[in-house]
C-alpha cells in the first residue's frame, strides 16, 4: 500500500485507518460501496501497530490473545477484499460541504469527496508525556514506545510510570531482560488488577512512591538515579534501557475546527453514530455518547452500525441489515 496524491471520488471516506476505521472499510466494501482511508502514519494500523505492535491484545470476540501486528494483518487481508484506497503520511485538514457530500482536503494536497465520511480517528495526535529528567536520552536509552520487544533482550530495564501501559511493558520485559525495575510515584496502580497482580508476583523490583531524578550516562544510557519517599539517599539502578510510560497528550487536530460537536477530545455522536453534521459519522475512540465504552471490541461494532446507517443515509431504499456474510458470494481473501 502507497500514499496516494490525487482528487479522488469515494462513496465513504474513513478519516483514520486504524483497526476501527480498516474493519469498517470491509464494512463498507461489504455493502458494495467504494472507500478511501486518509492516515497521518506512514502505514495502516494506528496506535496498535505504531506503539505496541508486539503486545498481546486479550479483548478482541473470538481471540484469547492476539498481537497487535497480528491483528492489523488480519484486518487489513479483510478490508483488501474490496479494494480501499489509501491515503497515507497526510493529515485531513479542510472539510467543505461538496453537492450532497463532503469534500476533504488533505496536507499532502490529496482531495478526496466523499459522500458520506467516517471518523475513526481515535483520540487524534498522540505525544507521549515527556519524562523531565531525561530528555537528552532520548534514543540514546530512553525510549516512550517500544514497537519491537527485542531492544530488551538482555538489557537491565527501568519502566517508569503506574498505568496499563507502564505494567504490560514491564511484564513483557522480564522473559527478555537482565533485570526490570518499575519506578511509580504513587503506591497504588492505575493498571488492570488482574495485570497488577502479575507484576506484584513477579521478579520485577518495584519502587513504589518513587519518581526518577536523573539519568546518567555519556555515549549510551548507563543508571537511573531514585528518589523514594522515606529513604534518605537516593537510589542509583543499573539501566541501559529506560521505557516512560507517563500517558499521552492527544490532540484531534483539524478535525477539532470542522464545527462538529464535541465533548472534551470527542465528537458526539448519536445511537447511529451520526454527528451533527449531515453524512457525518464518528465510532471508535474518536466518538462518545452516554454510556460510551472505549475498547477496541466495542469500536467495531460502532463502526459496523455507523457504516449500515449511512448506506441507508446514502440509499433510503436500501435494508439496515447488510446481510449474513456466510451467505454471500465474495472475493477470496488476498494475501496482504
Amino acid at each position: 500500500m502507497t500514499s496516494e496524491i490525487s482528487e479522488f471520488d469515494v462513496d465513504m471516506l474513513f478519516v483514520g485507518a486504524g483497526p476501527v476505521g480498516l474493519f469498517g472499510a470491509y464494512c463498507a466494501g461489504f455493502r458494495g460501496l467504494s472507500v478511501a482511508l486518509i492516515d497521518a502514519l506512514p502505514e495502516v494500523g494506528g496506535q496498535v501497530q505504531a506503539i505496541y505492535p508486539e503486545k498481546n491484545i486479550y479483548d478482541i470476540a473470538g481471540l484469547p490473545g492476539v498481537q497487535g501486528q497480528q491483528l492489523i494483518r488480519g484486518l487489513v487481508q479483510q478490508a483488501a477484499m474490496f479494494s480501499p484506497r489509501y491515503f497515507l503520511s497526510q493529515q485531513a485538514e479542510r472539510l467543505e460541504r461538496r453537492g450532497q457530500g463532503w469534500r476533504v482536503s488533505t496536507s499532502a494536497g490529496a482531495v478526496i469527496d466523499a459522500r458520506a465520511v467516517i471518523i475513526t480517528s481515535g483520540v487524534g495526535a498522540v505525544t507521549p508525556r515527556p519524562l523531565a529528567a531525561g530528555e537528552d536520552f532520548l534514543g540514546r536509552g530512553l525510549r516512550y514506545f517500544v514497537p519491537q520487544l527485542d531492544v530488551l533482550d538482555d538489557k537491565d530495564v527501568v519502566v517508569v510510570g503506574g498505568g496499563d501501559s507502564a505494567v504490560d511493558w514491564a511484564l513483557a520485559a522480564l522473559s527478555r531482560a537482565r533485570s526490570v525495575t518499575l519506578v511509580h510515584r504513587r503506591a497504588q496502580f492505575r493498571a488492570h488488577e488482574h495485570s497488577v497482580r502479575l507484576l506484584r508476583e513477579s521478579d520485577c523490583q518495584l519502587l513504589l512512591n518513587a519518581n526518577v531524578s536523573e539519568l546518567r550516562g555519556e555515549d549510551h544510557l548507563r543508571s537511573v538515579v531514585v528518589e523514594v519517599a522515606g529513604e534518605p539517599e537516593r537510589l542509583e539502578v543499573e539501566a541501559q534501557v529506560v521505557v516512560a510510560a507517563l500517558g499521552f497528550l492527544m490532540n484531534l487536530g483539524p478535525i477539532a475546527n470542522w464545527g462538529l460537536e464535541l465533548e472534551g477530545r470527542s465528537i458526539r455522536t448519536d445511537r447511529t453514530m451520526r454527528t451533527s453534521h449531515h453524512n457525518i459519522y464518528a465510532a471508535g475512540d474518536a466518538a462518545t455518547f452516554d454510556g460510551k465504552v472505549k475498547l477496541i471490541a466495542v469500536g467495531f461494532g460502532e463502526v459496523a452500525t455507523a457504516v449500515n446507517n449511512a448506506a441507508v443515509a446514502l440509499d433510503p431504499s436500501a435494508s439496515l441489515a447488510p446481510g449474513h456474510s456466510s451467505d454471500l458470494m465474495i472475493p477470496q481473501l488476498a494475501e496482504v
